[in-house]
C-alpha cells in the first residue's frame, strides 16, 4: 500500500500548488486595480479554481490516510 501513500502525497502537493497559484492570481487581480465587475469576474474564476485545488488536496490526504491504514 506504499503506492497509495505516494499517490496521495503527489495529489496533496499538486493541490497545495494550486492553492498557491490562486493566492498569486488574487493578489495580481487586486494590484491591477480593476473595476468592481471585472474584479468580481476575476475572483469568481479564482474561487472556482481554489475549490478544485482544495478538493484535490483533500483527496490526496484521504489517499495517504487510506494507504497508512491499509499498510
Amino acid at each position: 500500500m506504499e503506492i497509495l501513500i505516494w499517490i496521495g502525497a503527489v495529489l496533496t502537493i499538486l493541490g497545495l500548488a494550486g492553492l498557491m497559484w490562486c493566492i498569486l492570481k488574487a493578489l495580481a487581480a487586486r494590484r491591477a486595480g480593476l473595476a468592481d465587475d471585472e474584479m468580481r469576474r476575476a475572483l469568481h474564476r479564482v474561487v472556482l479554481l481554489n475549490m478544485g485545488a482544495l478538493g484535490l488536496s483533500a483527496l490526496g490526504l484521504v489517499t495517504v490516510v487510506a494507504g497508512i491504514l491499509l499498510g
